[in-house]
């Protein structure tokens, strides 16, 4: 036998559960009208189609107020379970649509804003911004997705990398030795490179301040022993950038640095003859977010990269 209002019930929807339950937790219409942010005529056109879709009274309705029936009590518990499940359900699929991009310092304008703009309004998910001083390590163990590298370091054999462009370095002093305070010889720096611009080649004969976490300059840079004599070693991007300040050597960076950041200690310089500094993600095909979610990710960065030259807008 077919029950009451069965053949209709297949038009109950979610919005239909959402309306009773709160009338009956509220015990008013009032009250759950102003609730779920609809008119009070609404929300009793709603809780009249699940009654008649069900067959079924669920509220009683008095000049006292208004409470659930007995059958209505019953199905208040089962709608109840069946709005927290849908809920849970939605915070799961959030999470997984979530795509976690690691960085060290300073994101790459404007393809970081282009390529996550596009990646959101194409695929519906988020882009988390993870900031970490090594990038690659977090890669290494899943705390992100996909990781923004920089420079041309090594990566291990199981991360895959993806050339986006290239960025333009210059050459970053302390300011009272670019600005003649005459410490750079007492600390060992090469002497005719005080001046207005410093040339690649001349690199070699300063004592270099690098980020050994995340910087775009190391011994990598130049064949066996034809790099700098002198390293000062610092283990992330705020050190480096502290340690060139303070006057401890000279500095390479890529020009956003130039850009956007605003030190009343540091001077930026031309840096000629050197070469670009290249904008790489990296990601390990077998873990993270699911290949799809990353593979669309991937498209957007080189869409939006494609837009973008190392010197800034195209």
């Amino acid at each position: 036998m077919t029950a009451p209002g069965a053949a209709s019930a297949s038009g109950i929807e979610l919005r239909h559960l959402r309306a009773f339950a709160a009338v009956a937790r509220c015990r008013s219409f009032t009250r759950a009208a102003e609730e779920l942010l609809i008119t009070q005529p609404a929300l009793s056109r709603t809780v009249a189609q699940l009654e008649a879709g069900l067959g079924v009274r669920l509220l009683e309705r008095s000049s006292r107020g208004v409470a659930p029936t007995g059958t209505g009590a019953g199905f208040l518990v089962h709608a109840e379970r069946t709005l927290a499940a849908f809920d849970a359900a939605l915070a799961a699929a959030r999470h997984e649509s979530t795509l976690r991009l690691g960085f060290s310092w300073l994101l790459p304008d404007p393809w970081a804003q282009r390529a996550i703009a596009r990646f959101e309004r194409e695929t519906g998910a988020q882009v988390e911004l993870v900031r970490c001083d090594d990038p690659l390590d977090d890669l290494d163990r899943q705390g992100v997705d996909v990781a923004l590298v920089r420079g041309d370091r090594p990566v291990g054999d199981a991360v895959r990398t993806v050339h986006l462009y290239d960025e333009r370095r210059v050459a970053v002093r302390a300011r009272e030795e670019a600005e003649g305070g005459g410490r750079a010889a007492s600390r060992g720096h090469h002497p005719e490179a005080v001046g207005d611009a410093v040339r690649w080649q001349d690199a070699r004969e300063w004592t270099l301040v690098v980020n050994t976490a995340s910087g775009t300059i190391g011994p990598w840079c130049w064949p066996h022993g034809d790099g700098p004599r002198r390293y000062v070693q610092t283990a992330n991007f705020d050190e480096w950038l502290e340690s060139v300040a303070a006057g401890r050597g000279l500095g390479i960076v890529p020009d956003v640095a130039e850009r956007r950041i605003h030190h009343p200690a540091l001077r930026f310089l031309p840096l000629t003859g050197a070469p670009p500094s290249p904008v790489r993600l990296a990601y390990r095909p077998e873990a993270g977010t699911g290949s799809a979610l990353l593979r669309r990710f991937l498209d957007a960065a080189i869409e939006a990269a494609a837009t973008c030259t190392y010197a800034g807008e195209a």
